[in-house]
């Protein structure tokens, strides 16, 4: 006969149910695995002969066959250890047929018997559930995939306490969701002193999800504005809650079993290379990008990063996903990320202090920022000059508004939009609205039409940059409360547009 255990594969953040199955047959002594398995996969068998022989059970002398179905899937990880070896003490008669089928299981397995962590419990637990199936996998990971609620959920430590489980002299309990995880602590906006303009942009950024350009000489404070942005961002939903858990969770990011709660804050050095910003590599594991789903991508000296790297940026911005093609697979990440970038004008940075500036000037700025395309450009919603903060200024104290305080606003910015979309799927706020949906909610009136008639006559306002200028001065417009999109809300809305050397 053949006996089965479960376990999943994992194709971007989906995870597909894969089928163990195991035949003890006559014949020379063996123990192989097929099925497409990677080497972490096939190095199993070492592993579970040592921890079988760890409990006192001895292999047959038999031709041992594991097959990993359907047989096309690559199998990739450390975590078919204990489903292999679940199928194999079933078809040894050390556990029940049948409570094996019924059992999804997740694992890698040391020498002793011992089970480690692995990465991917969330979207397992989830595949675990629409096939009606019970989940097994190490304690940490348990108590991560136990937030599913939907089916039942048990951390193992040993294999020797699965095979107790199984059997029904020892069940184990079932798996709680560990508590919410508290996230980082950001900074107070309110230690930054002065930056009006910039910080009324981060607010604007913050409400609609808007990319933002900072653009300032060294020290003027880009990187403490930046950091401090997911300060004023709301929480995260429930949905946007479990999206954001399953990437971290495939990537790893979720060791201490708890789940995100805060928006994540992402921000890679500018060596960081294609693969790393975007995803894929070997095993095509998630990008900077995707792991800031739901949140902020910061990308600090911005010129900095290989221009090939910089322009790989420019369709997930716009589709929100990303789609890593392999030979034998394509697999898809979600990316819906605000994209926070921050850089000097010139190599030297101080292209606007003649008295400092090197003797390139003012050639070496256009030579530093036209490492950045136009088509990226042109997909930041606002652009702001960050000018340097004088001593005066520091010496003053602090009396901004708090971090809360904005973010009471940009929550309410936010609830208006939640509102808006409700019945549409693939839009969440101001900044995916686009074709009929754009027009609809975000029409402007007589004297802000003429406004962005004369913008476009003078600067060339390009169609990307029309719509986006109508995304901005609709989430200005919610902010200021205002069901419609009057003048001021247009002509602050193009300000931001016609920030940076007065290009559109």
């Amino acid at each position: 006969m053949v006996s089965t255990a479960y376990s999943v594969a994992f194709e971007g953040v989906e995870a597909r149910l894969v089928e163990v199955q195991c035949a003890a047959t006559a014949g020379l002594p063996s123990f192989s695995i097929v099925g497409l398995p990677d080497k972490a996969v096939s190095e199993a068998r070492d592993r579970i002969r040592a921890a079988l022989e760890a409990m006192a059970i001895a292999l047959p002398s038999q031709r041992i066959t594991i097959n990993l179905s359907p047989a096309d899937l690559p199998k990739e990880g450390s975590h078919f250890d204990l489903p292999i070896a679940i199928a194999l003490l079933a078809e040894l008669d050390v556990i029940p047929r049948d409570k094996s089928s019924e059992t999804v299981a997740m694992g890698e397995m040391s020498l002793d018997g011992k089970l480690v962590h692995v990465t991917g419990a969330l979207p397992a637990a989830l595949a675990a559930s629409e096939e009606d199936r019970m989940l097994i996998c190490p304690p940490v990971a348990a108590t991560e995939a136990a937030w599913v609620g939907s089916t039942a959920v048990f951390g193992a430590a040993t294999l020797y306490e699965v095979v107790q489980h199984l059997n029904g002299k020892s069940p184990l309990p079932p798996a709680a969701p560990k508590a919410n995880r508290s996230g980082p602590k950001f900074d107070d906006l309110r230690d930054v002193k002065g930056q009006e303009r910039a910080k009324r942009a981060l607010e604007i950024a913050a409400a609609g999800r808007h990319h933002l350009f900072l653009l300032g000489p060294p020290g003027s404070g880009k990187s403490m504005l930046a950091s401090r942005i997911t300060g004023i961002m709301p929480e995260l939903s429930p949905t946007e809650a479990l999206e954001t858990s399953m990437i971290h969770s495939v990537a790893g990011a979720l060791d201490d079993g708890g789940i995100c709660l805060t928006r994540p804050f992402r921000s890679p050095h500018h060596t960081a290379s294609r693969a790393a910003l975007i995803g894929g590599g070997q095993g095509a594991k998630p990008g900077e990008v995707s792991l800031a789903h739901n949140g902020v991508l910061f990308l600090d000296e911005f010129p900095e990063f290989p221009r090939t790297v910089l322009d790989t940026l420019r369709q997930p911005i716009e589709s929100g996903e990303v789609h890593v093609a392999r030979a034998n697979a394509h697999i898809r990440y979600p990316c819906r990320f605000m994209l926070v970038a921050a850089a000097n004008p010139c190599r030297c940075g101080h292209l606007a202090d003649s008295a400092r500036a090197c003797s390139r000037a003012p050639n070496c700025g256009t030579d530093y920022l036209g490492r950045i395309s136009g088509p990226l450009m042109d997909r930041f919603d606002l652009r702001i000059e960050v000018p340097p903060v004088s001593f005066n200024d520091l010496d003053l104290p602090a009396n901004g508004e708090h971090s809360h305080q904005i973010a009471q606003r940009v929550s309410t910015a936010r609830a208006v939009q939640t509102k808006r979309f409700a019945d549409l799927e693939n839009i969440r706020t101001n900044s995916e609205a686009e074709g009929a949906v754009l027009e609809q909610i975000a029409e402007p009136d007589a004297e802000g039409r003429n406004l962005i008639l004369r913008v476009a006559e003078k600067f060339g306002l390009t169609a990307r940059g029309y719509h986006r200028i109508l995304r901005v001065a609709r989430t200005i417009a919610d902010l200021d409360g205002s069901p419609d999109i009057r003048y001021p809300h247009l002509a602050e809305a193009v300000s931001y547009r016609l920030t940076l050397s007065k290009e559109v």
